[in-house]
């Protein structure tokens, strides 16, 4: 297996896998349509012999059997991640995260090609009652659109791998962080401060409780599965621990050497579709020989090396 389509690898995870892939010696095609993703994350590789793009929307089933033409292997990053925005436009979530699923399952199907990664997410969960929580939890009801989607698409992956058309691992990840980071609280805090370094707004009573998992961790637990022998698994990618808001608040006014006033606003969650506790139980992981390098500080206190090093990062941000 030496082709690999990675359909948002212009994204905050897909470049970094992207750029990992090629250094390991795979050949690697993208394809992305930039709405979230940017064009700067992948300038170190277009000239890379082994690196192809096709800049197309994965709506667009053409383009989407064009971007599997021999490849050997998908991983399908793409999605609408932006779970606090998803009811001010309800309909992104099921074309980009379920519709657009099913556009590149269709294309494996016809092209023969059975290899899939799946990005999920540990909002499927909901507010479980199960915390830990296993990948065998049942499905409360769902809090958010964007978790509703990815619940969908995975139902979606599960059909195609019972029918025999694709051979899937379906990770469910926490929030990741790290260098191309573009949208959360992190950058949303660090960009505050620069605004205004005396004063920080917090959506919630702070104490919501958080897991995160550093970007390179995340590449490793994908790598460590692309080749595995497999019909269908699902495996948690997190930490094995939490922190509050408030401890994140606090290493990222440290990294920045502030100490400003906290103005807390929204009561126990931020917004519809917050979870107030997102921790997952990553033992099934970690007996396939994978464990997280970096804490939740560590990966915090990176992300905000990575956006005071590059101020441009911030600027959509700090417009908002």
């Amino acid at each position: 297996m030496t082709f690999l389509l990675v359909t948002g690898g212009a994204g905050f995870i897909g470049s970094n896998l992207t750029a990992s892939l090629l250094a390991m010696g795979y050949h690697v095609r993208v394809i992305d349509n930039f709405s979230t993703g940017r064009r700067r994350f992948i300038e170190p590789v277009l000239q890379h012999p082994d690196f192809q793009l096709l800049e197309s929307d994965l709506l667009d089933r053409t383009a989407v059997a064009r971007a599997m033409d021999g490849v050997d292997a998908v991983i399908h990053l793409a999605a609408n991640a932006d779970v606090r925005f998803g009811w001010e436009k309800p309909g992104r979530d099921l074309e980009q995260n379920v519709t657009a699923t099913h556009n590149v399952l269709e294309a494996m199907r016809h092209h023969h090609v059975e290899r899939l990664i799946f990005s999920s997410t540990g909002s499927v969960y909901g507010e479980s009652p199960l915390v830990p929580t296993p990948e065998d939890a049942p499905f409360p009801i769902q809090t958010s659109l964007y978790g509703a989607s990815k619940v969908a698409a995975e139902g979606l992956v599960s059909a195609y791998a019972e029918a025999g058309h694709v051979r899937a691992s379906v990770f469910r990840f926490v929030s990741i962080l790290g260098p191309h980071y573009t949208h959360g609280h992190v950058i949303d805090f660090v960009a505050q401060l620069k605004r205004h370094p005396s004063r920080l707004k917090v959506l919630g009573d702070g104490h919501q409780r958080k897991s995160y998992l550093h970007v390179n961790d995340c590449i490793s637990a994908i790598v460590k599965r692309l080749h595995a022998d497999v019909d269908f698994e699902i495996l948690n990618l997190g930490t094995e621990n939490y922190c509050e808001v408030n401890d994140s608040v606090r290493w990222i006014c440290e990294r920045m050497n502030l100490n400003p006033a906290i103005v807390y606003s929204g009561g126990q969650r931020g917004w519809v579709g917050d979870s107030p506790f997102i921790f997952l139980d990553i033992s099934r992981m970690k007996k396939l020989g994978w464990t997280p390098t970096f804490d939740i500080k560590s990966a915090i206190e990176d992300t905000v090396d990575w956006l005071l090093s590059n101020s441009w990062a911030l600027k959509s941000a700090m417009l908002e």
